[in-house]
C-alpha cells in the first residue's frame, strides 16, 4: 500500500473480500473501523459484527437504513423506470451513494484518513464509490484492497483460510450482493455466459417450472408514482417491497440473466434476482402510459434513460442527475391509480389498469359507440397531417402536384 494512513472506515459486507481486508489492514498497521448497512439484505448483523471484531476491527458501526435507501434512492428509481440496456434494475447502483455518504460521515466521526471498500479494478463499484467519496470529501484517500491485491478469488480463500478467518459458505462460490431492491450474482459458473445458472445462485425466487400451477393475480396502488397499496392494503413502501419480493418469488419472477456493458468499457454476463422491481417497474410505466400524453411519453423515455445512466456509471453526484431527479418526479405527480398484474410461471402481465387521471376515454376510443368524425373531419385532419410528407416527396420527383384535396 502506497499511502499513508493510520485510520480507515471499511464498508464491511461480511464476505470474502471485505473479511480478507480487514486482516490485511491491520497487517499493515492500520487501525480498521468497519460499517455495515442494513439495507433490507436480511443479513445478521451480529454476526457480521462478531466476524469484524474477529478478523481485526477495533471498532464496528451496523445501520439499519432501509427506510433512507427506499425513499431517497429506489423512489426515484421507480419513477424513472430504471432500467440499465432495458433489464437491470440498479439494485446494487442506487446503493452505493448511500453507504458512500455514511462512510464519509464514520470517517468525519472517527477522525479516519481514508475510507475503503471490497471492489475489484475490473467492476463498476469502485467508480461508484470512488467518485462518491471524492465529491463528499476530497479530503478523504479511497482505498480499494482488491485493487493492490489483484488476487483471485481462490489466493483470497487461501489467505483467510490461512489467518482462521470465518467466510460464509456461500461466498466461496459466488460474489453476493444484495438489497431489498435486488440481488446480483456474480462469480463462479456464472461467468461463463454460455452457462444456464445453475439453481443454487438463486435465493428469492423459484424456478418457473417449480412455481405454482395456478396464475395469482395482485394489484397495485400508486399514488404520485410509487406503489402505495398491494391487493388493496396499505402499505408503506419498504414493506410493500418486501411483500412483493416473496409473493413474486414463489411464482418465479425476478430472475434476470443479461449480457451488460460495464462502465469501464467491456461486457460481462450479470445474473440478478428482483422479483418486486421486475412487477413494480412494470406496472409503473403501464400505469404512466395511461396517464401521460404521447409527447411526455417520448420525452420521459429520454430522461429516464439518462437518469439511469447516470446512476450507473457512478454519477449519483452530478447535477443533471438532480435536475432530471426533480423533472421526473414533476411528471408522476398524476401517476395515481391502480394496476392489475397477472403473476404466473416466471411472467408478470399487466391485465387491467385504472385512474382518475386516465388520458382514455372509451366514449373517445370506443369502436362499438360514441363519437366518429364524420368522412369530411377525417379527410381534413389527414390531409393537414401528411402535407409535409406530400410536399417533400412531390419535390423530389420534380412535380408541382402535391396530391391533396
Amino acid at each position: 500500500m502506497n499511502e499513508s494512513i493510520s485510520k480507515v472506515v471499511l464498508a464491511y459486507s461480511g464476505g470474502l473480500d471485505t473479511t480478507v481486508a480487514i486482516k490485511w489492514f491491520t497487517e499493515q498497521g492500520v487501525e480498521v473501523v468497519t460499517f455495515t448497512a442494513e439495507i433490507g439484505q436480511g443479513t445478521d448483523l451480529e454476526d457480521v459484527e462478531r466476524r469484524a471484531y474477529e478478523a481485526g476491527a477495533v471498532k464496528h458501526y451496523g445501520l439499519n437504513l432501509v427506510d433512507e435507501f427506499v425513499f431517497d434512492y429506489v423512489a426515484p428509481a421507480i419513477r424513472a423506470n430504471a432500467k440499465y440496456e432495458g433489464e437491470y434494475p440498479l439494485s446494487s447502483a442506487l446503493s452505493r451513494p448511500l453507504i458512500s455518504a455514511k462512510l464519509v460521515e464514520i470517517a468525519e466521526k472517527e477522525g479516519a484518513d481514508a475510507v475503503a471498500h471490497g471492489c475489484t479494478s475490473k467492476g463498476n463499484d469502485q467508480v461508484r464509490f470512488d467518485i462518491t467519496v471524492r465529491a463528499l470529501n476530497p479530503d478523504l484517500k479511497v482505498v480499494a484492497p482488491t485493487r493492490i491485491w489483484r488476487w483471485t478469488r481462490q489466493q483470497e480463500m487461501e489467505y483467510a483460510k490461512s489467518r482462521g478467518l470465518r467466510i460464509p459458505e456461500s461466498h466461496s462460490k459466488y460474489s453476493i450482493d444484495q438489497n431489498l431492491w435486488g440481488r446480483s450474482i456474480e462469480g463462479g459458473p456464472v461467468e461463463d455466459p454460455w452457462n444456464e445458472p445453475p439453481e443454487d445462485a438463486f435465493e428469492w425466487t423459484v424456478s418457473p417450472e417449480r412455481a405454482p400451477d395456478s396464475p395469482e393475480y395482485v394489484t397495485l396502488g400508486f399514488e404520485k408514482g410509487l406503489p402505495s397499496s398491494l391487493n388493496g392494503e396499505e402499505m408503506g413502501l419498504s414493506e410493500l417491497i418486501a411483500e412483493l419480493n416473496s409473493l413474486a418469488g414463489k411464482h418465479g419472477i425476478g430472475r434476470i440473466d443479461h449480457m451488460e456493458s460495464r462502465i469501464i468499457g467491456f461486457k460481462s454476463r450479470e445474473v440478478y434476482e428482483a422479483p418486486a422491481a421486475v412487477v413494480i417497474l412494470k406496472a409503473h410505466k403501464d400505469l404512466e402510459k395511461l396517464v401521460l400524453t404521447r409527447r411526455e411519453l417520448q420525452f420521459k423515455e429520454l430522461a429516464d434513460r439518462e437518469w439511469t445512466n447516470l446512476v450507473y456509471e457512478g454519477l449519483w453526484g452530478d447535477p443533471l442527475r438532480e435536475s432530471l431527479q426533480e423533472m421526473i418526479g414533476r411528471m408522476n405527480e398524476y401517476v395515481t391509480g391502480e394496476v392489475r398484474l397477472k403473476l404466473y410461471k416466471g411472467s408478470a402481465v399487466v391485465v387491467g389498469r385504472k385512474s382518475q387521471y386516465a388520458a382514455y376515454s372509451l366514449e373517445v376510443a370506443g369502436y362499438d359507440e360514441g363519437w366518429y368524425p364524420t368522412d369530411e373531419e377525417a379527410r381534413g385532419f389527414i390531409q393537414a397531417w401528411g402535407l409535409h410528407t406530400l410536399m417533400a416527396r412531390a419535390a423530389r420527383r420534380g412535380v408541382s402536384k402535391v396530391g391533396i384535396g
